[in-house]
């Protein structure tokens, strides 16, 4: 056996069966998994110094086949597929311990890149998490997203977690127990994620995401999908809501310092990243629109799925022929004035992000406690083109605290605890619809960027306390009558559609919609909660 690199001088792979590999790489700088990746042949620099790759057949998450070893410790806890929690299918343990010495086998005599890192900026929270791959890039993904440890803490480090990552490893469904040739598997009793036959990153993220999700709310802790700024006088802000809906764009405010990009924990102290770095959508990126992320896009970070203007190795933000899921994966500190160690005081601000491709919710709306609850767990948004496998053009969802692929325990867990932390810290919340006005997909356009902007600079800088406010109609929201910087008949969406009656039919489907949604979790929620629920109109 072959070793490179910083490896612990207390913890190997034996660990997790692999006793014979070829060449073991351990915590290579980016510099060089990028020299090792050019090498083998699996990616190329763009113009900017990035390293540019093709994740292969899965260009976005497969959340139907992810799966949890359903045993003694979490048959009680988790919230299984057929109880409601679609995205947790139940796993066998003796099928898991087959599949993974089968994986284990497999990846005997390869060259493996091993990484460690931590998953929480709280030293209270954090997990130490092993990556091992196949691939030289899917390692600087790991390094990337999470928070890399010290020369000095590697050295003695040992894992509470360990991923394993193969790609080129294919399950046999009838064999292995999966649905399909690729998978997703947690075992939270033997602390081990076992990834196949998908490259794409995205699965790596998640699998830890959830990992936590699982973890911090048995210890009081809110686990939350959402990305986190402060501003300049320490007021901290969240922005919840599906990929695609303008998390990391919205957060990467020049006027404010960015905490994370996508997952945090909110504890009695304030918020915490669980990451310690970025993955943007890119899809149509320009320097003018966003540029904190076109900047990152440098030497050390990977870029997915993207191809290069002709003849040239400058990359065609624009081209959706691979996916429109293109994506960036860089570390937090390319971001000007990132806060490190990433955390933050008790939010003062909370912003539920949609991308409502009906059109008809407001640009900004002010919730009640009850109201805001309500949204929580109704967690209405759009998946947005390819986010996920087969998702072309947006399609209308609810996602229960908005991010339902990832949360193994009941809804109720996450939003009785979002409910406390709201009255206890009076924090403000604000619905944003950063999707459709003047109609529905199709007919009317996307909400514009530099609108969002200033209706969240306006709340975060306190400005809407000073305007009048109009009750929406069936939803009950408060919704500003003006707001600086945005035109007043954008603030009302009826007034940016031309059949006022259609956007009256359209509003109280979608009324409809959530009222049927939410059936499912009346027996869990409070009155404040129910009473928030849209008013239906009867046809």
């Amino acid at each position: 056996m072959n070793i490179k690199g910083i490896k612990s001088n207390i913890s190997g792979l034996e660990s997790v069966g692999l006793t014979n590999t070829l060449t073991q790489y351990w915590n290579l700088s980016p510099a060089e998994l990028v020299e090792e990746t050019i090498k083998r042949g699996m990616g190329v620099l763009a113009d900017s110094g990035a390293l540019c790759v093709d994740t292969g057949e899965f260009k976005g998450r497969s959340p139907g086949d992810k799966f949890t070893v359903k045993d003694a410790n979490t048959k009680p806890r988790v919230w299984w597929a057929d109880q409601g929690g679609k995205f947790n299918n139940p796993f066998e343990p003796a099928k898991f311990d087959a599949l993974f010495r089968r994986v284990t086998a497999f990846l005997q005599n390869r060259e493996l890149f091993v990484r460690d890192l931590y998953a929480g900026a709280d030293p209270s929270f954090r997990l130490n998490v092993r990556v091992i791959n196949t691939i030289p890039w899917q390692n600087l993904f790991a390094n990337n997203l999470f928070i890399r440890p010290s020369q000095e803490d590697l050295e003695n480090f040992q894992p509470d977690w360990t991923i394993l990552a193969a790609p080129e490893f294919h399950a046999i469904p009838e064999i292995d127990g999966t649905k399909h040739h690729n998978f997703s598997i947690i075992d939270f009793t033997r602390k081990i994620i076992l990834i196949g036959g998908s490259a794409y990153t995205g699965e790596i993220k998640k699998g830890i995401f959830t990992v936590m999700n699982y973890v911090l709310p048995l210890k009081n802790v809110l686990s939350m999908h959402c990305s986190s700024n402060i501003g300049k006088k320490g007021d901290v802000a969240l922005f919840f809501g599906l990929s695609g809906t303008g998390k990391t764009t919205l957060s990467a405010d020049p006027e404010r310092n960015l905490i994370g990009d996508d997952e945090h924990g909110w504890t009695s102290k304030g918020v915490f990243n669980v990451e310690g770095g970025c993955y943007a959508k890119c899809i149509d990126l320009t320097k003018e629109k966003e540029p904190q992320i076109w900047e990152a896009i440098k030497h050390g970070a990977l870029v997915e799925n993207t191809t290069f203007y002709p003849n040239t190795r400058s990359i065609d933000f624009t081209d959706k022929s691979l996916t429109e899921n293109t994506r960036v994966a860089y570390p937090i500190h390319f971001i000007p004035g990132a806060v490190e160690p990433s955390m933050g005081g008790i939010p003062k601000n909370i912003f539920f992000l949609t991308c409502d491709a009906s059109g008809v919710l407001p640009p900004i709306s002010k919730l009640s406690a009850g109201q805001a609850k309500y949204q929580f767990i109704s967690g209405y948004t759009a998946k947005v083109a390819g986010t996920e496998k087969g998702v072309t053009e947006p399609q209308k969802t609810f996602s229960t605290c908005f991010g339902a692929p990832f949360l193994p325990l009941h809804p109720a867990k996450y939003a009785n605890l979002l409910g406390k932390k709201i009255r206890q810290y009076r924090t403000n919340v604000w619905l944003i619809n950063t999707g459709w006005t003047g109609g529905a997909y199709g007919v009317g356009s996307r909400m514009k960027l530099s609108y969002t902007r200033a209706m969240i600079t306006a709340a975060l800088s306190g400005k809407l306390s000073k305007v009048d406010f109009e009750e929406f109609p069936i939803f009950g929201f408060s919704i500003p009558k003006e707001v600086p910087g945005v035109p007043s008949e954008v603030l009302n969406p009826k007034n940016t559609w031309a059949n006022k009656s259609e956007y009256d039919s359209k509003l109280n489907s979608l009324a409809e919609a959530f009222v049927k949604n939410f059936a499912q979790f009346e027996a869990i929620a409070d009155e404040e909660t129910k009473n928030a629920a849209p008013k239906v109109l009867v046809k």
